[in-house]
């Protein structure tokens, strides 16, 4: 179940492919923004997904929306993932999933991550949320309703 709507967004500080940390409560204090989980790189869903915001990126830009994908993959990958397929946005790894499990992101038993995505409204809120594994192209449509609405 995914965190709902008006919840706290947990606070969280990941390696980025910038080469810094990305803090919540730093970095993006009184900033809106997308978080979206997913469960590897280079799998078919995810690079689709992926491809889907880097191809809609323009329109968060314009909103002044940063856009985070997150998932437990390792730098290394993360960065070999954005160069093939050159996203525009920061992908951040959280290694231990901690970060997964607390915005209710990570399949319990297998410890992989959900397909997920949140948009945090500027007080850090959930403002919207899209929760469909298999439905990557959804999230990308989803978080652009909620931002024009």
């Amino acid at each position: 179940m995914a965190l709902g709507i008006g919840a706290k967004a947990p606070d969280f500080k990941l390696p980025s492919t910038s080469g810094k940390n990305l803090s919540k409560s730093e970095d993006l204090d009184g900033k809106p923004f997308i978080l979206y989980f997913y469960p590897k790189d280079f799998t078919p869903g995810c690079t689709a997904e992926a491809c889907e915001f880097r191809d809609q990126f323009e329109a968060f830009r314009d909103l002044d929306i940063p856009v985070f994908g997150v998932s437990r993959d390792s730098i290394d990958s993360h960065l070999k993932f954005k160069k093939q397929h050159r996203l525009p946005f920061e992908l951040l790894s959280d290694r231990d999933g901690k970060i997964c499990k607390a915005y209710d992101a990570l399949i319990p038993l297998i410890k992989m991550p959900k397909r997920i995505t949140y948009l945090i409204n500027d007080k850090h809120e959930v403002a919207a949320v899209f929760s469909e594994m298999f439905e990557s192209k959804g999230h990308i449509e989803s978080m652009l309703a909620s931002l024009k609405s």
